[in-house]
């Protein structure tokens, strides 16, 4: 059970991380993606960047729940409220 909880919350983080890059680099016209990042946090709408990376996250989600993996699809789950946290505190300060 712990063990399909982890490896949810790992697909959970690759996901993020692919779509943060792919997000970066179509909404960066091309630069280099730590160029996109570092004018993102400058301009302050990295918070945005994240949860839009969060998206393939739903992807996953429902994968996981067609495939009756409840316990993986929960720790996607429980990386995705993570992340809208993070966002948030992120906002905040």
């Amino acid at each position: 059970m712990k063990k399909d909880i982890f490896t949810g919350m790992f697909v959970g983080l690759m996901a993020n991380a692919i779509g943060l890059f792919l997000a970066a680099n179509f909404l960066g016209r091309g630069d280099d993606f730590m160029v996109v990042i570092e004018a993102a946090a400058k301009e302050g709408f990295l918070g945005k960047l994240i949860s839009l990376g969060a998206i393939l996250n739903l992807i996953a989600f429902f994968i996981f729940i067609k495939k009756k993996q409840d316990y993986r699809a929960r720790g996607v789950l429980l990386i995705t409220v993570f992340i809208a946290v993070f966002t948030f505190v992120f906002k905040l300060f």
